[in-house]
């Protein structure tokens, strides 16, 4: 028993470490702005819209390698699925760096390559962790895991704000490249699966309703004949909206609206928060419900996102940022708990797959929209209303989703 909890605590914590080093999504926003400079200030002179481009791509791929990722370590096991999603992660950021100031080069470098390697690394530890715990503890183990994901950017953004003082942007993502190969795929080595029949150790303090709950594991093709799967795509698909609208212009938002020159902290704050709004997200949704949780963030998201039109100094900047950080890692926390729930952990690799699709397709307006609109108006603040817009329907979604889950189960109980 004591070896059977010591696995389960070691493939957690590599869980944790490997997105540790894979999520490079956030320093997006530090090299965007390099990109953006002008030639002869030592930048490439690209517009919004253009460095917006690979990361639009690296969003659509992301969410089409944890759908290939998920459905191949569900036949063959997360361990090599790390593995090669890891050594994608680095050889698309190498390939960046060697192409240099080529928005095809680095579409395709870090947009594909890279893109896909995160997908296959996500899609891959997620399942894993989850299989070595108790069904009362989903949305705790899910909200760790994906903080690591989260927590990435404190680092990477002080090493890449570093770089980037020292070197030219081409450089800068060739050597992280070369250290998230050397990195992930050591570390892709301690995530494996339990064995068969094995059966997680119940926590000392089991509500009763999670405790009786009847786990019932679904096909891809029967997941998709639910109405509650597609109630939750497209909650999925707001959050992601929102989000990315945010993720990939942190450092313009807070240069053109507080003036804040090197926007690294910030970042990291961010970063932090994100990582705490998945393990309190996640931890909460087991206490109070996964419905409950989300109505919650919703309203407190809704109000930041109309606070932003007022943000316009480094306080509330940062205040700002900090709610989107928690929010946004409280949604993230939820959906692969609310996919166990409802799905059942035997096909949950591919079924989450499915559901992530959402992020992908939000990936595809998302940041060009805000982008966009920057370029017309110069500020954010069409965006902001737009997220507001969002979170208001998100808010009547679940209320109709937690009215179907409620019926279903009451119908297996």
């Amino acid at each position: 028993m004591k070896e059977t909890q010591k696995n389960a605590r070691i493939v957690l914590a590599a869980s944790i470490f490997f997105n540790l080093t894979i999520q490079i999504l956030y320093v997006w926003s530090l090299l965007q702005r390099e990109m953006m400079t002008p030639l002869s200030e030592g930048g490439w002179g690209w517009t919004s819209q253009q460095a917006s481009l690979p990361y639009t791509i690296t969003i659509i791929m992301f969410s089409v390698g944890v759908l290939i990722g998920g459905r191949i370590q569900d036949k063959i096991g997360p361990r090599w699925v790390a593995t090669a999603g890891g050594a994608m992660v680095g050889i698309g950021m190498v390939i960046s760096g060697l192409v240099g100031d080529s928005l095809v080069g680095i579409s395709i470098g870090y947009g594909v390559v890279t893109g896909l390697g995160i997908g296959f690394g996500y899609g891959s530890v997620l399942p894993a962790s989850l299989k070595w715990f108790h069904a009362g503890k989903k949305g705790l183990i899910g909200g760790l895991v994906l903080a690591g994901f989260g927590l990435a950017s404190v680092h990477y953004a002080f090493i890449t704000s570093g770089l980037l003082e020292r070197l030219d942007i081409e450089r800068t993502m060739l050597y992280i490249g070369i250290a998230v190969i050397v990195l992930s795929v050591i570390i892709a080595q301690f995530v494996k699966n339990p064995s068969p029949g094995f059966v997680p150790v119940a926590p000392k303090k089991v509500k009763q309703a999670v405790a009786k709950k009847v786990a019932v594991d679904f096909e891809w093709n029967e997941m998709l004949k639910t109405g509650r799967f597609y109630m939750i795509f497209v909650l999925f698909v707001f959050t992601a909206t929102m989000g990315l609208m945010f993720i990939g212009n942190m450092a313009t938002i807070a240069n053109i609206q507080a003036g804040v020159a090197d926007a690294a902290i910030l970042i990291s704050v961010v970063a932090v928060m994100n990582a705490l709004g998945r393990v309190i997200g996640g931890q909460l949704s087991d206490r109070i419900g996964r419905n409950n949780t989300l109505s919650i963030i919703i309203v407190l998201q809704m109000l930041n996102m109309v606070g932003f039109i007022f943000y316009n100094n480094v306080f509330l900047i940062t205040f700002g940022f900090i709610m989107v950080g928690l929010c946004f890692g409280g949604f993230l926390a939820l959906f692969p708990a609310l996919t166990a729930d409802q799905y059942g952990l035997k096909n949950y690799g591919l079924n989450y797959g499915i559901v992530y699709l959402a992020f992908g397709v939000a990936g595809v307006a998302a940041p060009v929209i805000a982008a966009y609109f920057y370029d017309i108006h110069g500020n954010f603040n069409t965006t902001y209303i737009i997220c507001a817009v969002i979170t208001a329907c998100m808010l009547a979604l679940n209320f109709f989703l937690k009215r179907d889950i409620t019926k279903v189960e009451k119908a297996r109980a």
